[in-house]
């Protein structure tokens, strides 16, 4: 009787130890997708994106065994500027239209420095390349109605040409109206699905 007690406890650690990361879903009244460019080179305009969904899986004690995927709807570009953000969404840039998502999804995630490095797939415009953005977690905690919510920062620096966002033109003084390189920044605020 006692080795049948022994083995079922066994089993119960190893199923506890076996146990998936917990999902978190991002919350967009508390996340902001961003990004920053230069104009002209002489001042930086910003934006974000309104529309997007996405699921964290976190595991807290093996951070290799947590992923990300998120869908972000080109079409939600917003730069308080409407003959702007029309322009973006046209085939110019975005070509929102054939193109209606911008996606993310991790291959790997690992521990760097005091942070964290998420390596993954990231598709624009229909090109897909290979990325990595550093980032840092916050959490988990428990909010004043009982749900349990992460924090996540980060950012990553890109050129739009290798996805195909070719748009430009230049100066004369050599200058492109719209930089290269494209700043995103990342404010994510993930709350744990109920089980």
């Amino acid at each position: 009787m006692f080795r049948k007690s022994l083995l079922f406890a066994v089993a119960l650690a190893t199923l506890g130890s076996l146990r998936a990361a917990d999902t978190y879903t991002i919350d967009n009244a508390h996340s902001s997708v961003g990004f920053a460019v230069k104009h002209l080179m002489v001042t930086t305009t910003k934006g974000q994106f309104k529309d997007y969904t996405g699921t964290i899986q976190y595991d807290a004690k093996d951070i290799s065994k947590s992923s990300v995927k998120v869908t972000i709807k080109t079409a939600s570009i917003n730069t308080d500027n409407n003959d702007r953000d029309n322009h973006l969404r046209s085939p110019d840039f975005f070509d929102a239209t054939k193109n209606p998502d911008i996606t993310f999804e991790s291959t790997k995630i690992v521990k760097q420095g005091l942070g964290y490095e998420a390596a993954g797939k990231l598709t624009i415009k229909g090109v897909t390349k290979d990325v990595k953005i550093p980032f840092t977690i916050n959490g988990p905690v428990k909010d004043p109605w009982g749900n349990t919510r992460i924090g996540v920062e980060g950012g990553l620096t890109i050129n739009r040409q290798d996805f195909g966002v070719s748009w430009s033109k230049t100066l004369d003084n050599g200058n492109l109206v719209v930089a290269n390189d494209v700043k995103i920044d990342l404010v994510i605020e993930g709350i744990q699905a109920k089980k």
